[in-house]
């Protein structure tokens, strides 16, 4: 049986509004825009502060800033370029990525990946939510106005409810809301910048020791897990409105670029910052955003905290966004709007749970999440073979039709997904939390050293292998179904 709604029919764009397209796929009448219209909301979901904080990170692994700098570089731009070549589902299927991804995993199969999607969504909007909030605290108390319980309450009140303003409401409100915070976070970070710059030592920062190789993949891996990975599986949900006859190129590049200028930046002064100062990089290791305000003078600690929450915001915004069309994806029969305050409300309840109860939920949580990034790299392989070995536009109707071409369920496409996470989980290790602590199991076996405190034992090649292996199982495995699928048209 087709899902109800999933062809539309005319304009359904805005009702008072809030967007009523959800998964369906968007009428000609309504694709609008240009592919330089996609630089607004990665950008904006990308200029967080964190970005500086991930120079400490990285320096973290034991590698220079020669090796930080060219692991930052090159995991930033290959991951984002990921998530932009993810969003040419967007334009060749004119629906969501987690709907179009049916085409290689079946329409009911595709709920695996779907299911993988929506918790890392989820999860990302809460630790943000969670973060802008405390990140207004830590500002408000070195101004001297209180962090306590009020200062927390307020901000939490005030993040969640953009955050979840954005959500229902939609796309169009989405990409004025990230293209004005595109703007000012940009002049409020080269204020950061200007403040803080005399704090740069070139000659301390240039005397770090190199690092080994190990140390090196697993600064790459730790960038492409932190920027690109974690967006990959939403890249077309905002392509999906642009015009048929959009560039591709066009569509690759805006995404990439608006995601990664940014992160760039700030990744390579975080670097600065860090390697500067070991008794900084210490402080911002443990509070990202506390340990960057101790370098500001008092007058920019409002301007900073606006950088900081606006940042954590935009990334919120589309994570909100897309969670609310995965949810409708596994088979939620609401509206697009419903969905997106569902989500809201377990956001809610997450941070509330964040910031005022749990003791130490951060770290096992963000392990909860890196352990879901290998399955979803396992997927962004399968997705992206798939739509590299189509030559024709996605059977758009075909997408709701579990009895079209898409069939069910796409058994060796499951399987390779399955295989994977398998495989990948056991190359990663994850101390973050004890539970995650069974990850890693084929280190040994393969000769690669413990675990513990073995040389491979951080380098987390697992992300790496899940997609190579997602992309290489499925061409071998789903080549001829695919050509069978077009030969139908």
């Amino acid at each position: 049986m087709t899902e109800p709604g999933s062809v539309a029919a005319g304009p359904t764009v805005t009702a008072g509004g809030v967007e009523q397209n959800g998964i369906n796929v968007i009428a000609e009448s309504e694709r609008k825009g240009t592919p330089r219209d996609l630089f607004w909301p990665w950008c904006a979901a990308n200029i967080s502060v964190l970005g500086i904080g991930y120079g400490t990170y990285i320096l973290g692994f034991g590698v220079s800033f020669a090796q930080a700098l060219v692991a930052g570089l090159v995991g930033i731009v290959v991951s984002f370029l990921l998530v932009g070549l993810v969003s040419l589902s967007g334009k060749r299927g004119s629906a969501p990525t987690m709907i179009t991804s049916r085409a290689a995993f079946g329409v009911r199969g595709n709920s695996l990946p779907a299911a993988v999607s929506y918790l890392l969504l989820v999860g990302w909007e809460t630790v943000l939510c969670a973060l802008a909030t405390l990140a207004t605290a830590t500002v408000f108390g070195r101004l001297g106005w209180g962090d306590g319980n009020v200062t927390k309450v307020l901000a939490f009140l005030v993040v969640a409810a953009v955050i979840v303003f954005a959500g229902v409401f939609g796309f169009d409100v989405i990409m004025r809301l990230q293209t004005i915070l595109t703007v000012a976070l940009a002049v409020l970070t080269v204020g950061y910048v200007v403040l803080t710059l005399d704090h740069v030592e070139w000659s301390t920062v240039g005397a770090i020791p190199h690092g080994s190789t190990q140390t090196f993949v697993g600064a790459l891996v730790f960038v492409m897990t932190g920027f690109g990975l974690g967006w990959v599986n939403s890249g077309g949900d905002y392509s999906r409105y642009l015009p048929r006859a959009a560039s591709g190129r066009g569509v690759v590049a805006w995404t990439t670029v608006g995601a990664s200028v940014a992160p760039l930046v700030l990744v390579l002064y975080g670097l600065l910052l860090a390697g500067s100062d070991p008794t900084l990089a210490e402080a911002i290791g443990s509070d990202p955003v506390g340990g960057l305000t101790t370098i500001l003078p008092t007058w920019y600690l409002v301007p900073f905290a606006l950088v900081a929450i606006g940042g954590l915001i935009g990334g919120a915004v589309l994570d909100i966004y897309s969670s609310g069309l995965a949810l409708l994806t596994l088979g939620l029969k609401v509206p697009r709007w419903a969905a997106a305050g569902i989500d809201g409300v377990i956001m809610v309840i997450g941070t509330v749970y964040f910031v005022w109860v749990a003791d130490s939920f951060f770290f096992p949580f963000q392990g909860f999440l890196i352990t879901l990034g290998v399955p979803i790299a396992a997927w962004c392989g399968i997705f992206l073979a798939d739509l590299f070995l189509r030559r024709r536009d996605y059977a758009e109707a075909e997408l709701f039709e579990p009895r079209g071409r898409y069939g069910t369920v796409n058994a060796p496409a499951v399987a390779t997904m399955v295989v994977a996470t398998v495989v990948g989980w056991g190359l990663v290790t994850n101390t973050y939390a004890g539970w995650l602590g069974w990850q890693g199991y084929l280190l040994e076996p393969l000769g690669l050293g413990s675990k513990a405190d073995g040389a491979w034992a951080f380098a987390n090649v697992g992300v790496l292998v899940a997609i190579v292996l997602g992309a290489a199982g499925y061409a071998a495995l789903s080549s001829g179904a695919v050509r069978r699928q077009e030969d139908r048209a």
